[in-house]
């Protein structure tokens, strides 16, 4: 008796791990489905579209660029020398020291031979105490804040306090962005009153000949680790984020490049001390914060303004990323935890957040499991052939598919890597990643929910180059 209650309890357990797969992978095929379809009207719409006249008019609205630094002394010049090149007509950029322990202050101070200049400051948000302000008067548009270490989200917030523009775009240390990316960003801005936020687009610049904070060649990268992210990265942004945007259910605007009407972000009290998942968090707290004073908006995310970013060479990056993530992930959803399956928020509360709730937070748990216990019942006798199959092919092949499906999208779209050994590369890529990488931060990730509470607030340290090739 207790055998076969023993036996059902693996079968059901067994079978609603397959369904689990085969429900998210679904999930993941949909998105990629939507963001064809999505990818396709966006081209077209750019065919047509004249706006590159909007970078030498007069009526553009102004934009200010925040740069939380810390600890970012290989990366931070060639940052400020790309963003000062943007092709945008009025643009300010806002660098905020959060207290490195490194020298990247001085080197910004010497780089541009900034001054300490007495300048008052209106606190819209509370932060931590600011130590100065430098300038250049030869570089007007160019701020460096030096502050008391306080977090990313505390910096970003002195960023919004100092700036005077009214659409704030938060950039990473570590990242360069295109010259058209700031026209590109703002477009929904003019186009929709209601736009409240916009993310672009992020890609690995690992590998690619960068001279003076310019991309001067897109390459792919030399290290194993980072190739799997270049796939990861177009799978997670041109099928995920297109998917979720085509839905207007889009809960995430990656904290290395995002726009944000600054109005809206002061109103909700601006970035969330105290968590290190404060992009998802800025965005889930706008939607509930509107939402709730029925005040119509839009959050998109545009797959062509393109910031480019380095991606951890080693597994011990990879790890500390990965389960940073995860943490700010879990916290994020916590925080906003009256959003799950509420109808008040439309398909962000029906659909959105439970995805994110049953697939993202809690999926490591379950795939883990299915490929750890599926083989040991396999060859225990206890489940059939046939079954175990199914589990490889759902598992398996359908990633395999959706990352060869994300990687034809890019060339179809936006053609990055445009020789023919670049695509052979990223599809040998595409297929191995689910043999050992795709486990590996499935892994990383169980270990940020198991240490949540632990390091909730602890960012860790990932290893930076400088940008500039030799």
């Amino acid at each position: 008796m207790l055998y076969e209650i023993f036996i059902n309890l693996i079968i059901f357990f067994n079978h609603f791990i397959l369904f689990y797969v085969l429900c998210v992978n679904s999930i993941y095929f949909i998105q990629l489905v939507l963001s064809a379809f999505s990818l396709s009207d966006y081209i077209k719409k750019m065919l047509y579209s004249d706006y590159k006249k909007y970078t030498i008019s007069d009526n553009m609205i102004p934009i200010s660029v925040l740069v939380p630094a810390y600890n970012e002394e290989a990366t931070i010049v060639q940052n400020i020398q790309s963003l000062l090149s943007l092709n945008y007509p009025l643009f300010e950029i806002v660098i905020v020291n959060d207290g490195s322990k490194d020298n990247s202050l001085n080197k910004i101070i010497e780089a541009y031979n900034l001054k300490l200049v007495n300048q008052p400051i209106r606190y819209h948000i509370k932060t931590k105490k600011v130590r100065g302000i430098y300038k250049n008067a030869d570089i007007p548009n160019l701020v460096l804040v030096d502050k008391e270490n306080g977090g990313k989200a505390d910096a970003l917030n002195i960023g919004i306090n100092i700036s005077k523009y009214p659409i704030f775009a938060s950039i990473d240390a570590d990242s360069i962005l295109e010259g058209d990316s700031l026209i590109r960003v703002i477009m929904p801005f003019i186009e929709n009153k209601e736009t409240i936020a916009v993310g672009g687009i992020i890609r690995i610049a690992n590998g690619s000949t960068i001279v003076n904070g310019n991309i001067k060649e897109i390459k792919l990268p030399k290290s194993r680790v980072a190739m799997f992210q270049v796939v990861e990265y177009l799978r997670a942004f041109l099928t995920g984020r297109m998917g979720w945007n085509s839905l207007n259910s889009l809960l995430i605007i990656s904290g290395a490049f995002g726009a944000f009407r600054k109005e809206e972000a002061v109103e909700v009290g601006g970035y969330s001390v105290g968590t290190i998942g404060e992009d998802m968090e800025l965005v889930m707290k706008l939607h509930e914060y509107m939402v709730k004073n029925k005040r119509k908006y839009n959050v998109k995310f545009l797959p062509d303004p393109v910031c480019w970013t380095q991606a951890p060479e080693k597994l011990k990056d990879l790890r500390t990323q990965r389960r940073r993530w995860q943490i700010g992930l879990m916290d994020s959803l916590f925080r906003h935890k009256k959003m799950l399956f509420n109808p008040r928020y439309g398909l962000i509360g029906m659909l959105a957040t439970p995805y994110f709730w049953f697939f993202e937070m809690i999926g490591p748990v379950i795939e883990i499991a299915g490929y750890i216990f599926i083989p040991i019942f396999y060859f225990m006798g206890i489940l059939n052939g046939r079954f175990f199959i199914l589990f490889l092919v759902a598992s398996i092949l359908y990633g395999i598919i959706l990352s060869i499906g994300a990687i034809l999208l890019e060339d179809y779209t936006f053609s990055k890597y445009p020789s023919i050994g670049h695509l052979l590369k990223l599809t040998i890529y595409g297929v191995l990643e689910n043999f050992g990488y795709r486990q590996l931060t499935v892994l990383y990730r169980i270990e940020g929910m198991i240490r949540y509470k632990k390091h909730k607030n602890s960012w860790g340290e990932i290893q930076r180059k400088s940008f500039d090739s030799k």
